[in-house]
């Protein structure tokens, strides 16, 4: 092998590498897939000595925070053991998952190769979920594209984060650009599925929409300043990052999100007439679509309905546009979600309810579909995708409902109200898998409503 040969072969890939932060003092670091089992239990501190020994204030947010539960969440819980691992240990084109669902939901298990852990019950350090460690010892991604948990750890004397030269007795602080960025939310909030289906794409849709360009990145809404000290003994600053991770898990962070006018197109009718009530919806809070992550699992849905004088309330279904896959966004008495019957060993299973929320509501989803077709919430047996009917970051949406006034409606007010719900897992899937009904409690987005008058 010539000197050029030798270059190309060996000194080019060792220089990606290097550049890549893939190689360090300990040699090659392994990411993805590739770095399940690389690592022990014991390379890593637990979250609760960071807290105790200097960390209190970040570490009493953390364990409010969903970064604390996302592998002892109820309904990660049972999706995991329940759905994911019974199928992965059947169908070899997602046997991966059953690895690779820990690579974001519970990293150092992942790392350790303890796969499946044990169930939450058991309190192993799986528990810690995604904990101080997973993210202050991460030092970069292998690629161009951050998804299915492709960041490189490097556990050891050195944490990472936004400053440097304020070393602890514990440890050294070393700044990290790569922390700073909005790839490195990429890692785990983007997702293919075996299929190749981008299943999770919340930092691609941030990537591509307005908020990008501006410069605002997920850090800015969901990690946010305050003053104060990111350690007990600690300098205090201007600008330290809050650990609540506040997000699609927060009635407080959803409540608002997009907002909701009504209008009428008359403001009088008789009974016999048809009215035309026009609702607008605005995203104008996500960076983001909205509903995002998840998407097979969560629901966002408008509801209208109408009162007479006399209190009759009057359903009022929302007009169909006639686009390609509209039926998935109008809510119906419709059969869904068969292929659980695979990890339930049910080859008949006819599926549960596919919406859950009043028959003619408009739904905004994006709907997974399984290798047959079939309407699934299962990402990792996605293989197409059907209408994105969610709304984008700024994105405006018009939506109509025609109401032909009954013959006998009496004369007076009819007011109109329109209210905009956000749902984190259908409900007939969690009522059939046990899930806990707080996980389906319908938290209310927005609301508006209008009022015509009804004269004889």
């Amino acid at each position: 092998m010539n000197r050029l040969s030798r270059w190309l072969a060996v000194g080019l890939p060792l220089i990606l590498a290097i550049s890549l932060g893939l190689i360090t003092s300990s040699g090659l670091q392994k990411a993805g897939d590739e770095a399940l089992g690389s690592r022990k239990y014991s390379d890593y501190q637990t979250p609760a000595f960071c807290g105790i020994q200097c960390h209190n204030d970040i570490y009493q947010q953390w364990k409010q925070a969903m970064m604390s539960q996302a592998y002892t969440h109820h309904w990660d819980e049972i999706e995991y053991f329940k759905l994911a691992v019974p199928q992965a240990e059947k169908d070899p084109v997602v046997a991966g998952v059953k690895a690779g669902c820990n690579g974001c939901h519970t990293p150092l298990a992942f790392l350790a190769g303890d796969i499946p852990p044990a169930v939450p019950a058991k309190g192993t350090r799986a528990n810690e979920s995604v904990s101080c460690e997973v993210c202050h010892t991460i030092t970069g991604m292998a690629g161009d594209t951050p998804f299915n948990f492709n960041w490189v750890s490097e556990p050891g004397k050195n944490k990472y984060g936004p400053r440097q030269n304020a070393n602890s007795p514990e440890h050294n602080l070393v700044k990290s650009d790569f922390l700073a960025k909005a790839d490195f939310c990429g890692t785990c909030h983007n997702e293919k599925s075996p299929y190749g289906v981008w299943v999770k794409s919340t930092h691609l849709e941030w990537k591509a929409g307005p908020y990008a360009e501006e410069g605002v990145k997920c850090h800015d809404c969901h990690m946010t300043y305050a003053p104060g000290k990111s350690a007990s003994m600690g300098a205090s600053y201007p600008d330290v990052r809050q650990h609540l991770f506040h997000g699609a898990h927060d009635p407080g962070k959803v409540r608002g999100t997009i907002e909701l006018r009504v209008h009428p197109d008359i403001n009088e009718a008789s009974p016999g007439d048809k009215v035309k009530f026009t609702v607008v919806l605005f995203n104008q809070k996500t960076g983001h679509k909205f509903p995002t992550g998840s998407v097979e699992d969560r629901i966002v849905w408008l509801h209208v309905e109408a009162v007479d004088a006399r209190g009759n309330v009057y359903h009022l279904p929302i007009d169909k546009k006639g686009f390609e896959g509209e039926e998935y966004t109008i809510a119906a008495d419709t059969l869904a979600y068969q292929d659980m019957g695979i990890a339930l060993n049910d080859p008949n299973f006819k599926g549960v309810q596919r919406d859950g929320v009043p028959v003619g509501d408009r739904i905004f989803r994006m709907p997974y579909f399984d290798p047959q077709g079939r309407m699934t919430i299962q990402q990792w047996n996605t293989k197409s995708q059907g209408v994105d009917y969610r709304l984008g970051p700024k994105e405006t949406k018009i939506e109509t409902c025609t109401f032909a006034l009954p013959d006998t409606i009496p004369a007076g007010p009819l007011t109109v109200k329109a209210t905009l719900y956000y749902q984190r897992l259908v409900k007939p899937v969690a009522d059939f898998l046990g899930v806990p009904a707080d996980e389906t409690e319908p938290i209310e987005v927005n609301r508006h409503q209008t009022t015509i008058n009804v004269v004889d």
